[in-house]
């Protein structure tokens, strides 16, 4: 005999009623239909008014059949859950539609010849031309950028964390979140500043040092986040068996912080490969092929992308090399953050079992 029976009492029932998995789905559809039928109704052409809409439908919708079922508390939270995966689509569907319609427009004029060829006598407004040229300059500029910036930046950020004590600690750690929030524009007023009083003309590598001035922040703030996830106990046995202060450093912290550094520093790479403020000012732009970043103006991806919109003239071609060259460009920047990703992965210290 059951337990009911013997006391002669039911079982209480404490589970709430509930709403099937599938209802989100069926609310998001029928909140865009309707959502659809109110815009056509009203005469509102822009699908973003649409969406809008059926948004706040799909909200809406989503409480007032979960209260009725579920109650009010779990309303709430399926409210607050509508918001977040609202706010999440909001986001995506202009990344995914800037990437469509960079692919779809890019790939008419992108082959082998594109990438191999430079404009030379090649007029904006006419067909044929390349990015030869500003693969080249752009590779060059940011790879200097790189050589100065990310060896400034990873010891400051040593300094920071390992010594930085006082006011100068302070000072620097002031300077760098000033610096993390400068245009670029103004890091390349400041060296075209420098190239007025020397009277010098536009070349490479005044481009590289706007761009490592854009740099250097991003990759201390990021070294220093690392450096401070290694645990002390780590320096502090280093240091109980004699080790000097500067060696611990070098070969107890920074390896097993290398792959997060090395993963901000890309991040950083590819923070300035597309900055074009300070190209535009101290590059000055070529369409022929500059191999020499110390002498005379050189071109770069960011730099040829707006010079093809810029003089196009309303020319298909220059608005095809501009779109080509921004795929480029994208491939580029998610080359360097999956190379950061596997670095990070790589490096990343391995649970025992």
């Amino acid at each position: 005999m059951s337990t009911a029976a013997v006391t002669g009492k039911r079982s209480s029932t404490l589970r709430a009623a509930s709403l099937p998995r599938w209802t989100p789905w069926a609310i998001a559809a029928g909140s865009l239909a309707l959502g659809i039928g109110i815009s056509a109704a009203a005469g509102l052409d822009s699908t973003i008014q649409w969406g809008l809409i059926a948004a706040v439908l799909f909200v809406l919708g989503t409480y007032g059949i979960a209260a009725r079922v579920e109650g009010r508390r779990q309303a709430k939270d399926r409210v607050a859950t509508s918001l977040v995966w609202v706010a999440f689509v909001v986001a995506v569907i202009p990344l995914v539609s800037l990437i469509w319609v960079t692919v779809a427009r890019g790939v008419k004029v992108l082959d082998l010849y594109f990438l191999s060829h430079s404009m030379g006598v090649v007029a904006d407004t006419e067909p044929g031309g390349g990015i030869y040229h500003a693969i080249i300059g752009s590779l060059e500029q940011v790879g200097l950028a790189t050589a100065i910036g990310a060896p400034i930046g990873v010891l400051t950020a040593i300094y920071l964390v390992e010594y930085g004590r006082g006011r100068l600690a302070k000072a620097v750690t002031f300077f760098v979140d000033v610096m993390t929030g400068i245009p670029s524009i103004v890091a390349g007023l400041f060296i075209l500043s420098l190239m007025l009083i020397f009277k010098m003309e536009p070349f490479g590598f005044a481009g590289s040092l706007a761009l490592a001035i854009l740099m250097m922040p991003v990759v201390v703030r990021s070294t220093e986040e690392m450096l401070k996830l290694v645990p002390n106990e780590l320096r502090e046995a280093s240091l109980a068996l004699g080790v000097p202060k500067w060696r611990t450093i070098l070969k107890v912290v920074l390896p097993t912080s290398i792959g997060g550094i090395t993963t901000g520093i890309m991040l950083a790479v590819a923070r300035i490969a597309g900055e074009t403020a300070p190209v535009l000012l101290l590059v000055f732009g070529n369409p022929f092929i500059n191999n020499n970043p110390f002498e005379g103006a050189q071109a770069s991806l960011p730099l040829y992308i707006y010079q093809q919109f810029a003089n196009s003239a309303g020319s298909g071609a220059a608005y095809d090399r501009a779109w080509a060259a921004s795929l480029t460009l994208i491939a580029f920047v998610m080359i360097l953050n999956l190379v950061a990703r596997g670095i990070a992965r790589w490096k990343a210290p391995k649970s025992g079992r």
